[in-house]
């Protein structure tokens, strides 16, 4: 039987990959400590790759399609508000 575990990502607006392990299944988008988070299950024995992640800001410019929605996450206060994809 694999043994998995969740394992949590820092991101921010900047954001264009994160090194997951392969397999990584993105659950949510939540803010811990002011610090932007993305949690995952993930295989620790998988070997690593860089998922790409587009973050889009209220209101900015989006593709039609861009991908598999993770969350939502706010900073300064909610001043900003930014939203995750996993792109297909």
């Amino acid at each position: 039987m694999k043994i998995m575990e969740i394992w949590k990502f820092g991101i921010n607006a900047a954001t264009i990959s994160i090194d997951m392990p392969k397999g990584a299944q993105p659950l949510c988008v939540q803010v811990q400590r002011d610090v932007p988070c993305l949690w995952a299950i993930v295989d620790p024995s998988a070997e690593m790759e860089k998922v790409k992640v587009e973050i889009y800001g209220t209101g900015h410019a989006m593709p039609e399609n861009p991908g598999k929605y993770i969350g939502t996450f706010q900073v300064s206060g909610g001043v900003y508000v930014f939203h995750v994809f996993i792109p297909n």
